[in-house]
């Protein structure tokens, strides 16, 4: 991102409120931010009948105090969109944390102006790996690349758990599709590298507010698989309010570390290119780098987020082409209770 940190964020940490009046104030602002949006539309005479796609998107912030603030992310690209940041920023006063994010795109692929994520490239496991485990490369046969995040039970059975867009991929994808470890993108081919079948999604539509972007794969050989990597089994869940700190292992950029800087944030708009567009999704979590480097990159879609104790909070999906306090990126993740609840699973 260019600029300053004190460019890029605005607004105060002082004077919090408490979850219950900053959830309130939050929806007047996602009711402005719409409201505002529409007009917009409107006044660039789209018939009356298009939808206004959110510019921006708007959650809760942690303080310090254990209070929190309002954050509002918006994307460069769309006409006015500052001025409607700037107006939820006037109407919610001091307590008001505002970011610019650039687009926001699934992590299977390159971001933006970033060069494509080879292999050589990689710092995770891009390799056939058995037994498989989480953070190594995996995929749809007509999909890139993304990450293995857990492995779940379903029904008695054990399956890999990763992104819609990594095990599916589109629309056109069916229940029965093989699965391939590594995924293509890292030189795995079927029959050689299949290790299951597309085996259930949480579906994904144009004009559709989304709260995941799941799936699993029915593994043809559950046994081979090692559920401890990297830091031992991980069967726990639980919800984060904010300034938790986190880590990943992923396709791409292997191990890293970051933090919650947002929760509870609606309208992250993420585009998906052809086929979907862009779809918006609801209740989402935010987190940014602690290290040097980006939290996550493309081809880390699908990776299992935890706490340092192990306890899992979410599966990252997304990320932007710019901001955090390094300038390297916000990675956007699907609480992880929601992307059980909507698969009937639970973690292995």
């Amino acid at each position: 991102m260019s600029g300053s940190t004190a460019a890029q964020r605005t607004g105060g940490t002082s004077g919090g409120l408490d979850h219950d009046a900053a959830r309130t104030r939050k929806g007047e602002l996602v009711a402005l931010a719409r409201e505002l949006e529409g007009r917009r539309v409107r006044a660039a005479g789209a018939p009356d009948a298009t939808p206004a796609r959110p510019a921006v998107a708007v959650g809760l912030t942690p303080h310090d105090d254990g209070s929190f603030g309002l954050a509002v992310r918006y994307r460069l690209g769309l006409p006015q969109v500052r001025a409607v940041a700037r107006r939820l920023a006037e109407e919610g006063g001091p307590v008001v944390d505002v970011r610019r994010t650039g687009r926001i795109r699934p992590l299977d692929r390159p971001v933006g102006p970033r060069p494509p994520v080879g292999r050589a490239q990689a710092l995770g496991p891009t390799d056939r790996t058995r037994p498989l485990r989480p953070g190594i490369s995996i995929a749809h046969v007509d999909v890139s690349a993304g990450t293995l995040g857990a492995f779940v039970r379903i029904g008695g059975a054990v399956h890999a758990l990763s992104n819609y867009h990594v095990l599916a991929g589109s629309p056109a994808a069916q229940v029965g599709d093989v699965v391939l470890q590594p995924g293509p993108a890292d030189g795995g081919s079927a029959p050689d590298d299949r290790v299951g079948t597309l085996a259930a999604t949480v579906p994904l539509a144009p004009g559709r507010t989304a709260l995941v972007d799941a799936a699993v794969a029915l593994l043809d050989d559950p046994e081979a698989i090692d559920p401890t990597y990297p830091v031992g089994r991980i069967t726990r869940t639980g919800a984060v309010r904010g300034g938790e700190a986190v880590a990943k292992t992923g396709r791409t950029t292997a191990l890293t570390r970051g933090r919650v800087t947002a929760i509870e944030l609606d309208d992250v708009v993420v585009n998906y290119g052809e086929g979907l567009g862009d779809l918006a999704f609801d209740d989402q979590i935010e987190v940014e780098s602690t290290g040097t480097g980006p939290f996550s990159r493309g081809g880390d879609s699908g990776s299992l987020v935890y706490l340092e104790d192990g306890t899992a909070i979410g599966l990252l999906f997304a990320g932007s082409e710019t901001g955090g306090d390094n300038g390297t990126g916000l990675t956007y993740v699907n609480p992880i209770d929601a992307v059980l609840t909507a698969l009937d699973a639970t973690l292995v």
